[in-house]
């Protein structure tokens, strides 16, 4: 196990810590032809050479995992950079998107390759890993996906009918934000009854209460304020309903 968190920590300070905005800025502009692109993917492979340098000197093996660390975070990279468009710094939301599904997919990738050498390297990996795949651990990972999309289209289809004919294609908020709010608000009422404070939810509550106070005042809609209320009460009480039901099975699975 030592061996993943010291390839998780290396990549964390190559990929965040010791690289800068002007660095991205550079790689982004000449791409390949950026000296910072080889700057960085050294970096990474320096790193992880000093983390594993007490295996190293054990057995010389090991040597191998900071030369796959700087091929493999190179093509990565490199992939991800001949993706990027040349109009990507142009803030649109098009453009958000996919800079944000490229830097995803790319730490997934990067990450990837840090399972697969510990994998490879450590015996007792595959062990673990198949450890981390229980009746309860796949129970509390089941509920935590319900809670996110499945659980925001049941609401929407339940007060569909309900959603005011000026909010329906001329809202000024941010695009998808209440659905991330939404779904948030469930997971965290889910931590809370779980972890037994009740009393968190009342808080969280409030909170978007507050928040909603002005923009519900601002635009005096009677079926509005009845359109939100219905839909946040359905998402607290979807909630609670599926965390209560994730505390009873899994007592049952124990």
């Amino acid at each position: 196990m030592i061996i993943l968190i010291k390839l998780i920590l290396a990549h964390l300070i190559g990929d965040f810590a010791l690289q800068f905005k002007s660095w991205v800025e550079h790689k982004r502009t000449y791409k390949i032809r950026s000296g910072y692109l080889y700057l960085h993917v050294a970096i990474h492979a320096v790193v992880t050479l000093l983390l594993l340098l007490p295996e190293i000197m054990a057995e010389p093996f090991y040597l191998w995992i900071p030369v796959i660390i700087l091929l493999t975070h190179f093509a990565i990279d490199a992939i991800k950079l001949t993706m990027r468009r040349a109009d990507s710094t142009i803030h649109t939301e098009k453009n958000t998107s996919r800079e944000q599904l490229l830097f995803f997919v790319d730490q997934l990738l990067h990450l990837l390759v840090i399972f697969g050498l510990w994998v490879w390297v450590d015996s007792t990996a595959l062990s673990l890993l198949s450890g981390l795949f229980t009746q309860q651990n796949l129970w509390l990972l089941l509920c935590l996906f319900a809670l996110t999309q499945p659980t925001a289209i049941i609401i929407k289809i339940l007060i569909a009918g309900w959603l005011p004919e000026n909010e329906s294609k001329e809202s000024k908020t941010l695009a998808n934000a209440g659905r991330l709010i939404g779904v948030l608000e469930r997971l965290f009422v889910f931590g809370f009854v779980v972890s037994g404070n009740w009393s968190g939810i009342g808080f969280l509550l409030a909170a978007k209460s507050v928040f909603r106070f002005g923009d519900l005042k601002e635009k005096e809609g009677i079926k509005l304020t009845e359109y939100i209320l219905i839909g946040t009460l359905l998402s607290f009480g979807l909630a609670m309903l599926v965390s209560l039901l994730y505390l009873k099975m899994k007592d049952l699975l124990l």
